[in-house]
């Protein structure tokens, strides 16, 4: 069988590397993982832009990795099902199911992925020794990257990871875990610029999406977030020395009975670490716990943090057009760092309710402004 087919459009011819061609199994049980490799390594070594076409069926892989630069753009089309082997041990010692490095100009599109996280969830609650677990699709060291129409389901942890990356589109995403699932975070960014993610819903049992240290120019809208963590800048200052997050806009999003909203976090411990020029506006509660939280006092480990102060500095933080329900009566809690206070928090607009009674805010080294309603009343 030919290993690969030119298609001509109106506009450009194509080369399309059907990963069928190359050996892939579409019973969702035998070894699908060399068949994609080689169907990755012909488009990435193809003079025209290329497809690697997955057609619709449940092809098995184990971790696999598609590294770059490749000679021109790629585009990952999914019809199917990826699925990851139901022992979770061959996934979660590589820390990666699906690993895209060094590549550019390359759009992933449709198709599922199921990593079958439910046996690593266990492990992890039962206290045993289990392996670190894995990621279900990474990019790393890459750009002009964008990942559209794609469900993840039940990974081992964090769904979609962006690490050191630049210009990336993340749109139409569906991500797809139990509310107890630990830390499977929807999307997790580190060290990247200019992420935007976009029309999408996330029902997980961690944060729906996390922004970590090094992001910058960062836009995210029109998602809904339930049930999970909310939208978290952090957790920040876990190193002495590390990036800070700047430029970052969160738009049109829908939280419904979400353990947070909107929050900032920062461990309690030195760092040289920063969140500035962050903006949260046009945003729903519906019964969310903590609507709007900043918190500085992280500390889940009383080895590393006991009696200590964040050194994460925060300041420009905007909140406006934010309405809803909590589920708590401190619908607001500013808790800064004694030593590195919170500055230019700004709320316009805010109207947030508590049963039938009213919210109330809460501030402990945080300074700001507020303008228009503010419901509840302002503590700054």
């Amino acid at each position: 069988m030919a290993k690969s087919s030119v298609v001509i459009n109106s506009s450009i011819n194509t080369a399309v590397y059907n990963v069928l061609s190359y050996g892939a199994k579409l019973d969702g049980r035998a070894d699908s993982t060399l068949a994609f490799q080689k169907a990755w390594s012909s488009a990435c070594g193809s003079a025209l832009p290329a497809t690697v076409y997955v057609p619709r069926g449940n092809f098995m892989l184990k971790p696999v990795a598609f590294t770059g630069p490749c000679k021109n753009r790629i585009l990952f089309l999914i019809a199917g099902t990826l699925i990851a082997p139901s022992n979770y041990w061959n996934l979660g010692n590589s820390g990666y199911w699906i690993l895209f490095m060094k590549v550019t100009r390359v759009k992933v599109y449709g198709g599922t992925l199921n990593a079958q996280g439910s046996g690593y969830w266990a492990c992890k609650n039962s206290g045993k020794s289990c392996p670190v677990g894995a990621r279900s699709i990474s990019f790393q060291g890459s750009s002009n990257v964008e990942i559209s129409g794609i469900t993840s389901m039940n990974s081992q942890i964090i769904h979609i990871a962006i690490d050191h990356c630049e210009n990336v589109l993340i749109q139409n995403v569906k991500i797809r875990a139990p509310s107890q699932s630990p830390n499977t975070d929807g999307i997790h960014m580190s060290s990247s610029t200019g992420v935007t993610v976009a029309s999408s819903s996330f029902m997980t049992g961690d944060d729906c999406i996390s922004i970590g240290p090094g992001s910058k120019n960062i836009w995210i809208h029109r998602i809904a977030c339930g049930p999970g963590h909310g939208i978290s800048v952090g957790s920040l200052g876990g190193n002495a020395n590390e990036e800070g997050v700047q430029n970052v806009t969160v738009t049109g999003a829908v939280f419904t009975g979400t353990q947070n909203g909107v929050r900032i976090k920062s461990w309690a411990r030195p760092s040289n670490g920063f969140a500035r020029t962050i903006s949260f506006r046009n945003i729903v509660m519906k019964n969310v716990f903590n609507p709007i939280i900043i918190d500085q006092n992280y500390c889940p480990d009383p080895t590393n943090c006991p009696n200590q102060n964040s050194g994460v500095k925060i300041s420009q933080v905007t909140y406006r057009n934010i309405k809803g329900t909590s589920a708590t009566p401190v619908a607001m809690n500013f808790a800064c760092s004694p030593t590195n206070p919170c500055r230019g928090i700004s709320l316009q607009n805010i109207e947030l309710k508590y049963l039938t009674t009213q919210a109330t805010s809460y501030c402990k080294n945080a300074g700001g402004s507020s303008k228009g309603i503010v419901v509840p009343k302002s503590c700054f």
